[in-house]
Formats: C-alpha cells, structure tokens, sequence
C-alpha cells in the first residue's frame, strides 16, 4: 500500500525508519499523491486531504483529533482512527501522578516558602484522606486512576456514558465527581458540550482548598474564573499543561500567578517507540479489510 506521513510538528526522522522498518513492503512517501491508500497524520500540511482520492483510512498520530475535525477538507466519508500509544498513556500518568503528589505533599507550597525564605510547614495527610476525581475515564484517565488507587488515594470518575473500572466510584453526574474531587484531572476530549466545563460554577462545587490538573485542552478552562478561584482560596492550585494559545502568550497573568504551575504542554508526547505498532495493526487491519481499531465518531467528536 501507499502511505502518506504529513506532519508540522512530529518530525519524519522519528517516525520513517521505524515505519519503514515494520512495513518493507509498502511505500512510505512525505508529499501527496492520488493514489496513497493511508494518511499518517499530526497537524497535517494544509490542503492535503483534497489531493488524497482514494484514501482508505486517515490515522492520526495523537490521541486527540479536534484539529482534524476542524479541516474542512478532512473527509467525512472516510474512517478517522485515533492513536493511542502505550508510551503515551504511561506519560500521561506519570505526570498525573507528579501533580497529584505535589499537592499531596505540599510541595508547590514549599516552593513559595523557599522563595520567600520561610521556615513554614503543613500538616501532613493520609492518602486515604483525599479524593482524586476524573473527568474522562477512556485508555488515559483509566490507567492512572488504577496507578492512583495503588498508591492508597481514593478515586472518583465521571464520564458521558456509564463505565466500570474497579475501585473506581464512576458516576455520569458531573456535579457529584465535582463535589468529591480534593484534586480533579481533566481529560476530557475537547468538544462544543466540554468546552468551558471547568468554570466558575464547577471551582465552586469543589472542596476547599482543592486543585486542578489540566492536562487535556485549554478550551475546557474559562482562566478567568479559574483566577478568581485561586484568588479566593477556593482552590489552592492548579497545574496547566494546555492553554487555548500556545505557546502561552508571555502577557498571560497564569506565568506569574503564584497559585499555578505552567508546562508547555508536555504531559505526554506520543513516542514513536511503543506508538508505530499501534499504527501498524491498524494498516494491517485495513489491508485484511477488518475495521481500524479506535475509530472516531464523528458526531460525538472524538
């Protein structure tokens, strides 16, 4: 078959040996062509799903889609799966882990103490005591839920359709997760029905002295609301990985907030490493004619 690999962002070097080497008996070009079967894509080169007739399968390299859903020219009539990287996931509950600890431990106080050179020291909780809530409980919000439990924390979920995951309180009631969270991970797909969900309503249903972890996109927080938040002690702090422009704008009040961490998005990067055979069981799916795996639905938006 032929594939296409077009990216802005995810560089070819990573990506083609490694692809070249698991598919020798395809051809792998970087420059569209009528006749490509597959588009390998992240943050594709503009105006290339027009020049592709025949494409069977668009594979995205990231786990989220809402930029390929945006394109206009991003056919609705062919199967869209998303990536999801073992790699990735394991990225992304490290970090989850990393913020919910820091918290858990005061260390982002700390820090401020040190800063203002202040011997000044918290009380200490169990990780039985605190309450950690997801919003989002698919590949992502699943494995560090149970990385969580394991280390003693409590753990909430909420999600659109009803799910199970053992040990896991999972509710389809946003206000209930909400007003359990000590500590709340969003990561949530983007869409018209989870853009702006973390508000000043939300902030308010929170326990006191709460945090957020925002590791999914920046649409899903109103900054003005979360500000006055943290201003009130609402929340004690927030840990930003996305924002609605990126990079950050250098006027932005969250670089100097001293209640919010900044990351440039880095939560987890997709890794070439473990993400290619996941890229290529859905190539081999389609040259068998057996469906992608984690296919889109373009109605729901993820």
């Amino acid at each position: 078959m032929n594939l296409l690999f077009s990216s802005q962002i995810e560089p070819a070097q990573r990506w083609l040996p490694l692809l070249e080497r698991a598919l020798p008996q395809d051809r792998i070009y970087t420059e569209p062509r009528d006749d490509i079967d597959i588009a390998l894509v992240a943050t594709p080169h503009p105006g290339i799903f027009g020049k592709l007739p025949g494409l069977k399968l668009v594979q995205s390299l990231w786990m989220g889609v809402e930029k390929l859903l945006e394109d206009p020219e991003l056919p609705r009539d062919v199967p869209l799966a998303r990536l999801v990287d073992p790699g990735m996931v394991g990225a992304m509950s490290e970090t989850v882990l990393a913020h919910v600890l820091d918290w858990h431990r005061h260390l982002y106080f700390y820090r401020r103490m040190q800063r203002e050179k202040k011997w000044k020291r918290r009380g200490q909780s169990l990780p039985s005591d605190r309450t950690v809530g997801f919003l989002g409980l698919g590949e992502l919000g699943t494995d560090a839920a149970r990385k969580l439990l394991a280390l003693g924390f409590k753990v909430c979920g909420w999600s659109r359709r009803p799910k199970r995951v053992a040990g896991v309180h999972c509710s389809t009631d946003l206000g209930e997760i909400l007003g359990m969270s000590d500590a709340l991970v969003c990561l949530l797909p983007l869409t018209g029905q989870t853009r702006g969900v973390l508000n000043a309503a939300a902030f308010a249903r929170m326990p006191k002295g709460s945090c957020l972890i925002n590791v999914a996109r920046g649409g899903h927080v109103v900054s003005a609301d979360l500000l006055a938040a943290l201003d009130a002690g609402q929340l004690a702090h927030a840990y930003l990985d996305v924002f609605d422009a990126e990079p950050l704008p250098a006027a932005s009040p969250l670089w100097t907030h001293p209640g919010v961490t900044v990351t440039p998005h880095t939560a987890a990067l997709t890794e070439p490493r473990t993400a290619v055979p996941k890229v290529v069981e859905n190539i081999e799916r389609v040259r068998r004619g057996d469906a992608p795996l984690s296919l889109v639905d373009f109605a729901a938006g993820y």
